[in-house]
């Protein structure tokens, strides 16, 4: 059993063809950009939207521990007492307060995922595990990934890389793709922006581009963190030193969207606003890599 924060269905950007992935939660880095800060904490979170209460009073009532106060800026959840039960969920007719993460066992994940099995078929598409960091459920995973496999449902795992080569391994020995994040080449720059050391992303990176698995790199591109030619040269040179000659690198400009999700985490103070390198230095980036025979897209 696991927590899931969110299911896509009909995803066309996490991997090949029409998708299902599925959001775990639980990530061991935490990136000031991360654009789906309510998959950080491998725990249930409440999530509250002001703009959604009615002022009803419903949730108050309801919180048995007295952990929800209706103020002018909406309700407020002392986190001291808070239970994160869920009924204040439940009661809310607006969806004002939601709870991130769903627990779910196996036969219910592939439940979900079976429904689709038509759709993947005909576009050739599959099933996607996200997350936060998928590797972060190993055992979970494992199970997941066999059940799909008896199915005969194309898996791709969207991951850090962050986790010990064995379980990579494991993980690689049944699936199909992977969509692999790079962020920054600089140990020290990646530190800083991710809380972990990239050592063993990339080390990991190289042992799995000796397997047979297709490999997407991902590069979420950040003004004044990793755009500089410095770091796209560095990363160029990793990545056709790597074993595997055909991987397609998709660049992944920065977006602002986390600022709302940060917000009904109630972790406003938390967020970080970046921004996106403009379209002429995207540009340029595109042409550093495929100045070193590398298949660079934006978006993906």
């Amino acid at each position: 059993m696991s927590l899931i924060f969110d299911v896509k269905r009909y995803a066309i950007n996490d991997g090949p063809g029409i998708r299902v992935t599925i959001f775990l939660k639980g990530c061991p880095l935490s990136c000031v950009w991360c654009h789906n800060p309510e998959s950080i904490e491998k725990t249930v979170e409440k999530l509250f939207t002001s703009s959604k209460c009615i002022g009803c009073n419903a949730c108050v009532e309801s919180c048995e521990n007295h952990a929800c106060t209706l103020t002018d800026q909406g309700i407020l959840t002392d986190t001291n007492v808070c239970l994160l039960c869920e009924k204040c969920a439940e009661v809310c007719p607006t969806g004002a307060t939601q709870m991130s993460g769903t627990q779910y066992q196996v036969d219910e994940i592939m439940d979900i995922i079976k429904k689709e099995i038509t759709v993947m078929d005909q576009s050739e598409g599959g099933v996607t595990f996200s997350g936060g960091e998928p590797l972060f459920h190993h055992e979970l995973l494992i199970q997941l990934l066999d059940a799909c496999g008896k199915e005969e449902i194309h898996r791709c795992i969207d991951t850090t890389g962050f986790t010990t080569p064995q379980k990579l391994l494991e993980v690689a020995s049944l699936c199909e793709h992977f969509l692999y994040d790079l962020k920054v080449m600089d140990d020290a720059k990646h530190k800083q922006y991710t809380g972990v050391s990239n050592a063993q992303i990339l080390s990991n990176l190289q042992l799995l581009a000796t397997t047979n698995v297709n490999i997407n790199i991902r590069i979420p591109l950040i003004s004044g963190v990793n755009d500089d030619d410095e770091n796209i040269h560095q990363t160029a040179q990793f990545i056709k030193s790597l074993k595997k000659a055909l991987v397609m690198v998709n660049i992944l400009p920065y977006h602002n969207i986390a600022q709302k999700k940060y917000e009904k985490l109630g972790k406003i103070s938390h967020f970080i606003k970046m921004e996106e390198p403009d379209k002429m230095r995207q540009k340029k980036i595109i042409e550093l890599f495929n100045s070193y025979g590398i298949d660079a897209v934006i978006g993906g």
